[in-house]
C-alpha cells in the first residue's frame, strides 16, 4: 500500500510540469491530458524501478522508452506527431539536481587554490550522471519510434 501511495504521489507531481511545459510548447488544449498521463506514467515507472534498486540511468532509459511507446499510441489515435506528447512528458525527468550540483562543484573547484580530491570526485560523478541520464532520455525516447516506423524488416 505504501508503494502505491508513493507512485500516485509521484504521478500527480510529475503531471504538473508535463502540462506546464506542454502549454509552453503550445500543445493544443485537447492534448494536455495525454501529455499529463504520459509524464505521470513515465515518471512513476522510473520511481518504481528506483524503488527496486535499479540504477537511475537504466530506470530513466526504461521510463523514456515507455513514454515513447505511449506517445506513439496517442499519435496513431489522434493523427498527431508523437513528439507533441513526448517532449512535455519527458521534461519532469531532466536531471536538474545533478546538473546543478555539477556546476556548483565546478565553481567551488575554480575558487580553490589546492584541488580537493573528494570535491573533484563528486563533480565528475555528478557530471557523468547528468550526461548518462540525458543520454538515456534521448535514446530511450527515440528507440520505440525507430523500431515502429522502420521501413525495412529487422530480419531478412
Amino acid at each position: 500500500m505504501e508503494l502505491l501511495l508513493i507512485l500516485l504521489d509521484d504521478a500527480f507531481f510529475a503531471a504538473i510540469p508535463a502540462v506546464g511545459f506542454a502549454m509552453v510548447f503550445n500543445v493544443p488544449v485537447r492534448f494536455l491530458k495525454y501529455c499529463a498521463f504520459a509524464g505521470a506514467v513515465g515518471h512513476s515507472f522510473r520511481r518504481l524501478l528506483l524503488y527496486f534498486d535499479y540504477p537511475i540511468e537504466w530506470s530513466t532509459f526504461a521510463a523514456a522508452a515507455l513514454i515513447g511507446v505511449i506517445t506513439i499510441a496517442f499519435a496513431k489515435r489522434h493523427l498527431a506527431p508523437p513528439l507533441l506528447y513526448a517532449v512535455a512528458a519527458i521534461i519532469p525527468m531532466i536531471p536538474g539536481s545533478y546538473a546543478f550540483n555539477t556546476v556548483i562543484g565546478l565553481v567551488e573547484l575554480s575558487t580553490q587554490t589546492q584541488i580537493s580530491p573528494e570535491l573533484l570526485s563528486e563533480v565528475v560523478s555528478n557530471a557523468l550522471k547528468t550526461v548518462f541520464i540525458l543520454g538515456a532520455l534521448s535514446v530511450g525516447l527515440a528507440l520505440p519510434s525507430l523500431l515502429y516506423y522502420r521501413s525495412r524488416p529487422i530480419i531478412k
